[in-house]
């Protein structure tokens, strides 16, 4: 007796949100190297036909349509790609004027069976709820009617005989599907005019299929577990998982998981891109046997299709089920699920392809490291947004701080990413590249200001008159617009990036030095302007215009905190004004005219996660821009990732730059005095931010539990009436400044704290800050932890107050 061994594929997909036309390009050719592989068998992604983040636009019928024709033209193209080749598809479908999220199965110009999904995500970032209804009929099928676009394809297909076409399956839910295949076939039969619609499984000649999507593998009771029992080998998953920061390890433990206990195989696809939205999915398409990875793909890269395949052994599965004694039990009992009969093999080889002949050894799993995360998820995310914006780069405005130096040195390993792309000789990045930086067009970037490889003095660019000027210059070199395609990243980062330092006489030479040090280091075009001009003259206009021609002052000067805040504040807001300006205009200006001719950059913002969620950043500054790449990342996470790139991005400034004090140098410096800080102005350190926003979002404190929380984590390190006052701090600042983040920009959903107001973190943004009812429960609480300490300490005759020491080291130690 020969082994069953089969060939499977999965993939990730760069699929994009109602990109209809590129979506089913991306499919065709998932399919094409499939079969290039010789499987006999194609998982896609969650949704691929129209793209998973539609969101709203999934309640367009338009969005229904437009999938069953892209269906329709998969089975009517000439490459018969379903010949010989089961392919399961994402798409939504109506069943009885109900909305649904599910797979189709192909199978030689046919539907087998369409199966939707039984359970929901609804939570964080997804609100699979808002357009689609769950299968509540649990091994249950219903007759569904094809589309009239699909069945004329189907009845086409038929008529002309098609590669690779068989029978037909029958009117009702019980009839035969499928056709010739590996193992043989038999006579075309009439097109069906309805199909399986329900919770079921294919019947193969050799083997059981059946599917779960995305969250079901995460729910309690997955559907999985079941299929095993009932004989099921082969169970798909076509997924729309998107990233988060050490999300990784929990996918693939339960996708291991999922045949660890009951044996079997298990295909994991998903996505891998930005398709429109603040999310990037991270791909990692994987095949699992009996608890062992045997093929994985990757979490980040350009490409975009990836196909994975694996040589599995159906055998090993019954084998390996067969030695469990309780599972032996829980089998004999579990009643046998609706199934769909196919006369189809998947094992064995494909028409002329040599047989398979042994199976993939496992491998072990591949987990980046949380600072790789941060440098590839942005940057892939980053590149993604570029390419299909229709801009010719990117502007930041750089501070020579932790946080825009981060967004630098994201760019820079996008910038690396590509050139290694177009090294592979990838297609798609060298077509986007061409037509984004302009290589092999002798008309596009004509600029001379750009310098030699080793930089240059670039043309002035003054801060708006008067005493205000400043200098340019070029990292990375030209090559000019005629070079055939890039082989630098710093020659591209070039093209592609612009760094303006906007520093006022509150700036320091070193901030100023290390900006022009790292946008050197990366190739990036640089500017260096003052705008103090700028600022005099809106403080002129102020003082103008108000009664008494009042002039505010510095605090250090002799002002007072509500002058001082404005002050500040305006430097901040008037740097967002003249960062959209340099975005607008500088192609322009450089002389570097775009495809369109109009060329414009988009503005990088460089918030992160704590500033946000505490409310340091002035509402419309320059944490205000088109996308910001790190407003979910935290400040410890950003500090780790610039020791590591500054190793191995081959940035050496940034070291630098993450050994300094982070500060905001909005206040003039006095001499003798230490410098603005930024803790310091918060009134708490980054890694307390870091603890109150995971307790905040992940564990669902509220004032009083995060109280009673921190007190039992900093017990013995703080005084009860210190936490109290920490934690209350914490809530009045946050609450106080809740209505920024309803305009915090677009950014990279990364950390799972993130206070994103759009979809991620719904909140109030009008609170009462002095939460009396919650601060007076708090100190309450405060007292009575006192008192109970105070006597602890009597009756062992030690001092009555614990010492009060920073919770910066506890805070990180949780982190």
């Amino acid at each position: 007796m020969s082994r069953r061994l089969a060939v499977l594929a999965t993939c990730n997909l760069n699929q994009w949100a109602m990109d209809f036309e590129g979506n089913l390009g991306r499919i065709k050719q998932s399919i094409r190297a499939a079969k290039a592989r010789d499987a006999t068998y194609r998982v896609g992604p969650e949704l691929e036909v129209p793209g998973y983040g539609c969101e709203d636009h999934f309640l367009e019928l338009d969005t229904v349509t437009h999938s069953w024709e892209v269906l329709a033209a998969l089975l009517s193209d000439p490459e018969d790609l379903t010949a010989d080749m089961l392919v399961d598809i994402g798409m939504p479908v109506i069943h009885r004027g109900v909305m649904y999220n599910c797979r189709v199965f192909l199978l030689n110009r046919r539907v087998l069976l369409i199966r939707p999904k039984l359970h929901l995500a609804n939570d964080g970032n997804y609100r699979e709820t808002r357009y689609f209804a769950t299968w509540k009929h649990r091994g249950k099928v219903e007759s569904h009617r094809l589309p009239d676009c699909v069945a004329r394809a189907v009845a086409a297909a038929a008529a002309g005989g098609g590669a690779g076409a068989g029978a037909g399956a029958g009117a009702g839910p019980a009839a035969a599907a499928g056709g010739s295949g590996p193992g043989g076939g038999k006579a075309a039969g009439p097109p069906p005019v309805d199909v399986p619609f329900g919770d079921a499984v294919l019947k193969l000649r050799d083997a059981l299929l059946a599917a779960e999507t995305c969250e079901e593998l995460f729910t309690p009771q997955a559907p999985h577990i079941d299929l095993a029992l009932a004989g099921v080998e082969i169970i798909s998953n076509g997924s729309g998982s998107h990233h988060q920061l050490r999300k990784l390890n929990q996918r693939l433990d339960l996708i291991r998981g999922a045949t660890a206990k009951a044996g079997g195989v298990y295909l994991y696809a998903n996505q891998r891109g930005c398709d429109g939205g603040r999310l990037y999915f991270d791909g990692c398409a994987c095949v699992a046997v009996n608890g062992s990875l045997v093929a994985q793909g990757g979490q980040f890269g350009l490409g975009e299709v990836e196909v994975v395949t694996a040589c599995v052994d159906l055998d090993e599965v019954v084998s390996y089920r067969c030695s469990i004694s309780s599972l032996r039990e829980q089998a004999s009992a579990t009643c046998p699920p609706a199934m769909v009969d196919v006369d189809f093999s998947l094992c064995g080889p494909r028409p002329g392809a040599a047989p398979p002949t042994h199976p993939s050894p496992p491998i072990t799993p591949k987990v980046l490291r949380p600072e790789e995360e941060v440098a590839y998820g942005p940057a892939c995310w980053l590149w993604d947004y570029l390419r299909r914006c229709g801009a010719s780069g990117f502007l930041i405005p750089l501070s020579g701080g932790a946080d825009s130096s981060s967004v630098c040195a994201i760019v820079g390993a996008m910038c690396q990413l590509v050139v290694a792309a177009v090294r592979e000789g990838d297609e798609q990045v060298i077509a986007d590249v061409r037509r984004v930086a302009g290589y092999g067009d002798k008309d596009k970037n004509k600029d001379t200001d750009r310098g030699a490889a080793a930089g240059g003095t670039g043309a002035a660019a003054g801060g708006g008159g008067g005493g205000s000027g400043g200098g340019g210059g070029g990292g990375g070199g030209g090559g000019g617009g005629g070079a055939a395609l890039p082989t630098d990243a710093r020659e591209l980062a070039g093209r592609l990036l612009s760094c303006v330092y906007m520093g006022t006489t509150n700036s320091s030479r070193e901030t100023r030095e290390r900006a022009r040090a790292l946008c050197e280091q990366v190739g990036g075009y640089h500017l260096s302007l003052s705008m103090d001009v700028v600022v005099e003259a809106v403080v002129g206009l102020f003082a103008a215009v108000v009664p008494g021609g009042r002039r505010p002052a510095f605090k250090a000067h002799g002002g007072s905190t509500a002058e001082n805040l404005a002050l500040q504040n305006i430097q901040a807001r008037l740097r967002m004004v003249l960062a959209f300006l340099l975005a607008q205009l500088l192609p322009w200006a450089r002389g570097v005219p775009h495809r369109s001719g109009a060329g414009w950059l988009l503005v990088l913002g460089s918030a992160n996660v704590d500033e946000c969620l505490r409310g340091y950043l002035t509402k419309y500054d320059c944490s205000s821009a088109d996308i910001n790449p790190i407003g979910s990342i935290s400040k410890a996470d950003l500090r780790a990732f610039l020791q590591w790139a500054a190793l191995n991005l081959g940035y050496p400034v940034l070291a630098e730059v993450e050994a300094a004090p982070p500060t905001a140098e909005l206040e003039p410096l006095i001499e003798g005095q230490q410098p603005q800080l930024d803790e310091v102005d918060m009134g708490m350190t980054y890694a307390e931010l870091t603890l109150y926003g995971r307790m905040r979002k992940v564990a669902r404190a509220g004032p009083v539990a995060m109280y009673n929380a921190c007190a039992a984590l900093w017990r013995g390190r703080l005084a009860p009436t210190a936490i109290a006052t920490k934690v209350k701090d914490f809530f009045k600042f946050y609450s106080m400044n809740r209505h920024k983040a309803t305009v915090l920009t677009p950014a990279y959903h990364m950390e799972s704290y993130s206070p994103d107001d759009n979809r991620f973190d719904h909140r109030q943004f009008l609170y009462n800050i002095r939460w009396p009812w919650q601060f007076r429960k708090i100190d309450e609480l405060a007292a009575r932890d006192e008192a109970v300490a105070a006597a602890a300490a009597a009756a062992s005759g030690s001092a009555a107050a614990p010492p009060v020491e920073g919770a910066a080291k506890a805070a990180a130690a949780l982190h």
